[in-house]
Parts: C-alpha cells; sequence; structure tokens
C-alpha cells in the first residue's frame, strides 16, 4: 500500500512562529502585543486602524518580515523528515511580487519543498484541488474549515490565540509540531 501523501502546507503562522509579526506591529504601532493579544486573524480591530492602513503598513514591512521570520518550532526536522517520503506542497496567501523572497526564505533555510505557490488571497480552494492534495496545514480558522469541508481531508490547524473557534472533525488543532506529527504518523498507518 502506497504511504506517500502529497501534503499542502500553509507557510505564515503554520511554517513560520505565529509570533512572526508582534515585534514589527508593536514598534510601529506602538503596542505591547502579545501573541495571546491577537485573538481574530484581522489585525485591523485589535491595531485601531483601517484596512488601507493596514495594507500600506504591509507593503512597507512585508518583505523584511517575510526574509526575516523564523521557523515554527520543531517544524524545520519535521519537513526533513517527511520529505523523505511525502511530497512538500507549499499553498501561501503571499502575493506574487514576493515569490522571490519566499523561495530565497526556504534556500536559506534549508527548508525542503517540492512546489511553492502564492496565490495572492486566502481562498486556497483552487490550488489544493489543482494538487490533489492528501492532507492540508493551515493557522487560519476559515481557511481550514473551508478545505476541510469542500475536500473532505484532514486539516491541521496549528492552534493559535487566533483560530479557537469550533471546527469540523476533520480540522485536527495541534498545539505544536510534535502534536502534528504524531497525529499525521497515526492516519498514516491507518490509511
Amino acid at each position: 500500500m502506497n504511504k506517500k501523501k502529497r501534503m499542502g502546507l500553509d507557510i505564515d503562522g503554520t511554517i513560520t512562529d505565529p509570533n512572526t509579526f508582534i515585534p514589527y506591529l508593536n514598534k510601529h504601532f506602538k503596542k505591547q502585543l502579545t501573541l495571546d493579544d491577537l485573538i481574530e486573524y484581522d489585525l485591523t480591530s485589535i491595531l485601531g486602524i483601517t484596512e488601507i492602513e493596514f495594507w500600506d503598513w504591509m507593503g512597507l514591512h512585508e518583505a523584511t518580515i517575510y526574509k526575516e521570520a523564523p521557523i515554527a518550532l520543531n517544524a524545520e526536522q519535521i519537513l526533513h523528515e517527511w520529505t523523505k517520503v511525502h511530497d512538500l506542497i507549499y499553498i501561501t496567501a503571499r502575493r506574487e511580487h514576493l515569490a522571490e523572497i519566499t523561495h530565497q526564505w526556504f534556500d536559506t533555510k534549508s527548508l525542503p519543498y517540492d512546489h511553492i505557490e502564492l496565490v495572492g488571497k486566502h481562498d486556497k480552494l483552487d490550488a489544493v484541488r489543482k494538487h490533489k492534495l492528501d492532507i492540508f496545514f493551515e493557522d487560519k480558522h476559515d481557511n481550514a474549515v473551508a478545505i476541510a469541508e469542500e475536500f473532505n481531508i484532514p486539516v491541521i490547524l496549528m492552534d493559535t490565540p487566533y483560530n479557537r473557534l469550533p471546527a469540523p472533525k476533520n480540522v485536527i488543532r495541534a498545539h505544536n509540531w510534535f502534536e502534528a506529527k504524531d497525529w499525521v504518523d497515526n492516519w498514516i498507518k491507518e490509511s
């Protein structure tokens, strides 16, 4: 029986540390936020700014943030283990003008990948369909639910304060990468 899986992975907040944006937000907006303060994905209400102001800020800072983003704890060793057996396909909401920075980050960090797709929006359904994924890893709650419901595949939701709404049973909450790996290893054994 073939155990090889096509794994779809979000990048920001999933492969990268969910704290990545916080120092930049605190410095620019003169805040003292921690990850626990980010109880919703949309930062505009937390920061007290408009969506236009947020995207202006992102336009100025996203390249630096993405270039310097730390890897989520333990993700690196698990991805290196999985790449020996599985396809690692990254699907990110990052916009296309960030492709070079994104590829450089993977190369600099020596992270394995089979494909990286920048969809430029949060809706990843077309990309998941195109790549015929068996499982997905995400930090954005509504993305995780939409992917799980549309494709009836397991979605590992990397736990953060901004994604703690209820989810269907095939959205599996993991508090860290070791929990995610344990669930995936058991799922593969049973498939």
